[in-house]
């Protein structure tokens, strides 16, 4: 894995695809993006789309944070484990996230989103994996 993809294309891939949905998420949240095309095509009014896509946004401005640290792009006092562990825990958040997609209802989610999901994982992987 860590010849496959270098590292700092997976620092730069990550920060990249995670700005690219937390800016996806704020847009479904006001209603320029529709929401029935997130969360598998399940939600069923915009009450329930708000609760659910405030969480998205808060998980992905901490994955976003964890590899701006991980990067040195922020400078914070916490421990390198901490931050591989939070690696882990994104990797695996994005693989259950790739099998969700497969079997979304919406169409473009699935086509879409679990490609995008997998290359997400790898990149966790590859910054789990490095020293």
């Amino acid at each position: 894995m860590k010849n496959l993809i270098p590292e700092r294309f997976a620092i730069l891939g990550l920060i990249t695809l995670l700005s690219i949905f937390l800016t996806f998420h704020i847009l479904v949240m006001l209603g320029i993006i529709p929401f029935e095309i997130v969360w598998g095509g399940r939600l069923k009014n915009k009450t329930e789309m708000i609760k659910f896509e405030i969480v998205s946004v808060l998980i992905n401005l901490t994955m976003l944070s964890v590899v701006l640290i991980r990067a040195s792009f922020i400078k914070l006092p916490i421990n390198n484990t901490l931050i591989k562990i939070i690696l882990w825990i994104m990797f695996g958040l994005f693989l259950l996230n790739t099998l969700g997609n497969l079997f979304s209802l919406n169409e473009f989610e699935r086509n879409v989103f679990t490609p995008i999901t997998l290359v997400l994982s790898l990149f966790s992987l590859r910054l789990a994996i490095s020293k």
